[in-house]
């Protein structure tokens, strides 16, 4: 009981942290700002927090899924252990994609993107000579962030 509320706890962080900081706090940076590059640079700093943040609920929801105990399986264990089981795998494989989703987008996407808004100088990406490339990995992490928002949602349901 204890280790089912702790694990809805932490999904519940992790989802709201990831709803919070990818469309609440990102998007008023840039409604607000006028300066679009104060505001890439701040997004881009709590996204990077948010990175760890995502790796470290992860981790903790892995253990307190290794945790868990499912009884026997097989076949001398009960339609409800057998579900109990194949949640518990279904909840892993969530959680295995989403801290996939953080990695390819934190070790992967934004040190490319980085290192053009580092190129573009003063004047930011969006007006320099990469503002193609930097467009297209900004719609390819972005559409990561949807897909690893959408699975948190589904986390915290099946909590």
């Amino acid at each position: 009981m204890l280790l089912a509320r702790t694990r809805l706890l932490v999904a519940t962080l992790w989802a709201g942290s990831l709803w919070a900081v990818g469309y609440l706090a990102a998007p008023t940076l840039f409604a607000t700002l006028s300066d679009r590059v104060l505001a890439g640079t701040i997004a881009a700093s709590l996204f990077t927090n948010q990175a760890w943040l995502s790796i470290a609920c992860a981790l903790v929801m892995l253990v307190l899924l290794w945790a868990t105990n499912t009884g026997t399986v097989g076949i001398f264990a009960g339609p409800a252990v057998n579900m109990a089981a194949k949640s518990r795998r279904n909840l892993l494989v969530v959680v295995v994609v989403m801290l996939a989703c953080t990695l390819v987008s934190h070790f992967g996407l934004q040190p490319m993107m980085a290192s053009l808004r580092a190129a573009a100088g003063p004047g930011g990406v969006m007006e320099g000579a990469a503002r193609n490339e930097f467009g297209i990995l900004h719609g390819i992490s972005s559409a990561i962030y949807l897909i690893q928002s959408l699975l948190a949602a589904w986390l915290v349901v099946k909590q």
